[in-house]
């Protein structure tokens, strides 16, 4: 019997990605609400950072209609610019 042998209880689970997408492309968003911050609340952080491209998977073209429409919100004071535990 070999002592290097490593047994499991469970096998290990190998976690298969998920290629991200642009979630505005797949269901054909071509305009975004500045006021609707319930909406603009899912590409924020806690703090009221927007959330970056590599994380949501947003495309550059719609990141950029996101950050424009935060900034518009913040700016009429829909959404905060700065908060603790904003969600």
């Amino acid at each position: 019997m070999a002592q290097n042998d490593i047994r499991y209880l469970n096998p290990p689970t190998v976690e298969a990605k998920k290629k991200k997408y642009c979630r505005f492309k797949k269901s054909g968003i071509k305009y975004i609400d500045y006021k609707d911050p319930d909406f603009l609340l899912k590409f924020v952080n806690e703090q009221g950072k927007l959330l970056p491209r590599r994380l949501t998977g947003t495309s550059l073209k719609f990141q950029r209609k996101v950050a424009q429409a935060v900034k518009r919100s913040r700016h009429l004071a829909l959404m905060p610019y700065v908060a603790d535990l904003l969600k």
